[in-house]
């Protein structure tokens, strides 16, 4: 993927790249693209979710240090449950 894109990506909010993957993905279930636009969409799509799963994992990091703040990890437990 090109670099370009690549920054275009990462530039998204959350809710901006998930909102592009469910039309990517609506498209693609669609079947009606030309081969070669499927493949770039699908491209394009795994990227999106990339940048979903890291945003969300920084999401939970920050959680997981808020909840822990002063009192420590035995908070964490309350997350498990």
């Amino acid at each position: 993927m090109a670099a370009a894109v690549q920054k275009d990506i990462e530039k998204l909010s959350f809710e901006q790249a998930m909102e592009e993957l469910e039309k990517i993905v609506s498209k693609l279930e669609g079947g009606h693209a030309k081969l070669e636009d499927a493949i770039n969409d699908y491209e394009r799509g795994a990227e999106l979710k990339k940048r979903c799963e890291n945003l969300l994992q920084l999401a939970e990091t920050r959680v997981q240090k808020i909840i822990v703040g002063k009192t420590g990890p035995e908070n964490l437990e309350l997350l498990d449950s």
